[in-house]
């Protein structure tokens, strides 16, 4: 399952955004989504977990949680 995770902190990479989902299952990709001209994070990302159902339940534990001072949105990637 392919999870959208939206309002991270600039300050977050990607073994922080891993670590945040592998307590819910197993984890295939974490991936922060960069400026090409910049290269400052956009503060979206995704990961990919390998069960639907451990996703579904990530995505319900994490959606809304306060990470790095800020408030997640963790949704089902669309398309």
């Amino acid at each position: 399952m392919k999870i959208f995770v939206g309002n991270l902190s600039t300050s977050a990479g990607e073994n922080e955004l891993k670590k945040l989902f592998v307590p819910y299952g197993e984890v295939i990709t974490s991936t922060i989504v960069y400026d090409l001209f910049s290269r400052r994070s956009r503060g979206f990302g995704f990961v990919e977990m390998n069960s639907r159902s451990d996703g579904e339940v990530a995505v319900t534990k994490l959606n809304n949680k306060l990470y790095m001072q800020q408030s997640l949105v963790v949704h089902e990637a669309k398309g």
